[in-house]
């Protein structure tokens, strides 16, 4: 059992019946895969990452267990899952079993298992933006305020600092504003302003700056033909899922910004697995739903195929659940009501087979067995059938740190993203801003200062010479003048005589 033209293997029954295969020209139209932990969705994954990859459609994912980096090398006999998986591919139908290796990239938000994944300030928006943060409605609308003011004075948020800088420029002149852009409060300035410490505490400050990914670096078809598979390491990332959830949102939307319409293509541009997907929708605001599912129904047509990964398909809301034509189901257990609960919504979304009792068999699924539906050729999806999951060319598991090292050295990318780079922005721009008008203050406070000590100094003297007058030397002294005066006046009018009446005549 191959894969035909234009589809996908994915698994059959033992003797290789009711062979499940992924129509490419409808795989843009989304997927789930959902069961307990251990029943095998990480294989599955790899599975279709892997056959994505062999017919030229590029792959984004993110391992966030560490187990799908060995992707990017082959297989092997010797390997302890070898005998098993040659079982199973003989078992439905494989025949010979080769192993092959993925071309993959490394990506990390923290720049440490692989090249750095950054984005600007401005690019990401308030709405993630306050997502991310947690902020309530105020504070939004203030982060908002922000925003605006920044795009207005064509002031570039690059990374934290420039929002920081902002933030608290914003609430300086937060009179200013308010008749144009309305309240900005100390309280929620000073709200935004903690959680940002918060978020660079967890490192996502590291997420901000430039060089920007380029998301055309994600989309590269190799000269042999197959599509890059981009792993992003994602298990310290978990720690922060917040940060984990509004990336992957992030990079859907940006996709959907970037991508021109293709319509329904023979095959996807790209295919996006988001796993863990129940982080994106806890406690997010409606607002934000509301924008996921717009993104989800229209990025199809951009090429874009998106798989959700995750343990109960009631995690998903049912708004984008309908969307999801392609579905892969392993196991569930049903220990508590929720677990009974998700069973019995999983049983209803496929399309009914009278050979599978979907509710009764979901729970006696093997590791590697799965309820798969798939969209056929015309859109309708296929009775759902119960399967063994092809087993995978490349190796699963993690990496060791050279074999890690050897594959970043020899990527399409490396030393693009690797520095970072901090331009002028608003930082820049508004610190010296800060700095001229507090010079210019100082100045004016100087002059201001200058002018009243003149007038002081001035008025001291003329107080001071008032009371020396006032004194006895000063009468004294004003005697003195005048009888010298006198004298010098009376010596005037002598000489004057004399020289008018006759040489030396005195009177």
């Amino acid at each position: 059992m191959s894969d035909a033209e234009g589809t996908l293997f994915i698994g059959a029954r033992s003797g290789g019946e009711s062979a499940q295969a992924m129509v490419l020209k409808r795989a843009n139209r989304h997927g789930l895969i959902a069961g307990a932990t251990g029943t095998g969705k990480t294989i599955t994954l790899q599975v279709l990452a892997e056959g994505f990859s062999k017919v030229g459609v590029p792959v984004f994912l993110a391992d966030v267990k560490g187990d799908l980096a060995g992707m990017a090398m082959p297989g092997s006999p010797t390997a302890k899952l070898h005998e098993p998986f040659q079982t199973r591919a003989a078992d439905i139908g494989i025949g010979t079993y080769p192993y092959a290796d993925t071309p993959a990239v490394f990506w990390d938000l923290f720049g440490e298992q692989g090249h750095p994944v950054r984005t600007t300030v401005s690019e990401m928006g308030p709405l993630l933006l306050a997502r991310l943060l947690g902020l309530n409605d105020t504070q939004e609308g203030v982060l908002a305020i922000a925003f605006k003011v920044a795009d207005d004075q064509g002031l570039l948020l690059l990374d934290l600092k420039d929002l920081k800088q902002m933030l608290a420029w914003c609430g300086e002149n937060a009179k200013e504003l308010a008749t144009s852009y309305g309240n900005v409060t100390s309280a929620s300035i000073g709200a935004i302003q903690r959680q940002l410490l918060s978020l660079e505490s967890q490192g996502g400050d590291r997420f901000f700056g430039e060089p920007a990914l380029v998301m055309t670096d994600m989309m590269h078809v190799g000269e042999d033909g197959r599509g890059q598979v981009n792993i992003l390491a994602a298990d310290r990332l978990m720690s922060s899922p917040k940060l984990y959830a509004t990336f992957l949102l992030w990079m859907l939307s940006e996709l959907f910004e970037e991508l021109p319409e293709v319509g329904d293509p023979d095959k996807p541009k790209l295919v996006f697995f988001f796993d863990e997907a129940h982080l994106l929708f806890d406690e997010a605001p409606k607002a934000l739903l509301d924008k996921v599912e717009q993104v989800v129904r229209l990025i199809r047509s951009k090429g874009v195929g998106v798989y959700f990964i995750t343990q109960n398909s009631i995690d998903v809301p049912k708004a984008i659940a309908g969307q999801l034509g392609n579905r892969v189901q392993h196991a569930l257990r049903a220990f508590t009501p929720r677990d009974q609960k998700a069973v019995k919504a999983a049983a209803q979304t496929f399309r009914q087979n009278p050979k599978v009792d979907v509710q009764r068999e979901i729970l006696e699924l093997k590791t590697g067995e799965a309820l798969v539906s798939l969209l056929m050729a015309d859109g309708a999806p296929s009775p759902v059938e119960r399967v063994f999951i092809r087993p995978p060319a490349s190796r699963p598991g993690p990496l060791d740190s050279g074999e890690r090292k050897v594959i970043l050295s020899t990527s399409p990318v490396a030393g693009k993203y690797d520095e970072t780079v901090d331009r002028e922005s608003a930082f820049e721009l508004l610190a010296a801003k800060a700095a001229a008008t507090a010079e210019a203050k100082d100045a004016e406070k100087a002059e201001i200062e200058a002018r009243k000590a003149a007038a002081q100094k001035a008025k001291d003297e003329a107080a001071a010479a008032r009371a020396y007058r006032a004194s006895p030397m000063g009468k004294m002294e004003k005697v003195a003048m005048a009888t010298a005066a006198a004298v010098a006046t009376q010596a005037g009018r002598s000489l004057v005589r004399g020289i008018l009446g006759g040489l030396f005549k005195k009177r």
